[in-house]
């Protein structure tokens, strides 16, 4: 498998330094994810949405299904790290989350209104944090201490990346 199949927009590289025009175009980049994967996704049917978007990968279903997954995860970890000092955040294995049945088989209306609605709350929460709370950070296990900017970053890039591979897959197909 390639790196350019598995990562369509290149891996996850943190800036050395973050802006605050960083920060606001990644808000915006997570404003529009819902929408961006709407359009992705409209029309697609049942034999699509069960097609891996790359040979080994994930489904389209089990992509679309993943991003919510993720993103409640990273919104918990917003709002614990602005509440508690340095948090110890627990990971979650997304390859078994992906496995589950909701994930192979169930209706993508249903993550599609969970990302839109969660997508609205986290906006809202992240456009309200102060140039002062953009350094509060969490502790991951496996990454070390995470700053609130760069989590950002890495989730605005998470939603882009699992777009690619969706809108990737449709535009190799021809759908």
């Amino acid at each position: 498998m390639s790196d350019a199949s598995r990562y369509p927009i290149g891996k996850y590289k943190p800036p050395t330094s973050i802006s605050a025009d960083d920060r606001h175009a990644w808000i915006q980049q997570i404003a529009d994810l819902p929408i961006m994967l709407d359009r992705a996704v409209r029309e697609l049917d049942e034999t699509q949405l069960d097609t891996p978007y790359r040979e080994g990968g994930w489904t389209v279903r089990q992509v679309v299904h993943h991003i919510p997954d993720s993103h409640i995860n990273a919104y918990v970890r917003f709002r614990l790290t602005l509440t508690e000092d340095t948090p110890r955040i627990k990971p979650y294995k997304e390859d078994r989350w992906a496995e589950l049945s909701d994930a192979r088989s169930g209706p993508i209306a249903l993550s599609m209104a969970l990302t839109r609605v969660l997508h609205e709350r986290w906006v809202y929460l992240l456009r309200a944090i102060s140039e002062e709370e953009w350094s509060r950070a969490y502790e991951h296990p496996d990454g070390g201490t995470v700053p609130l900017s760069r989590a950002l970053g890495l989730y605005a890039w998470h939603g882009r990346h699992h777009l690619a591979h969706i809108t990737g897959l449709r535009e190799r197909r021809g759908w």
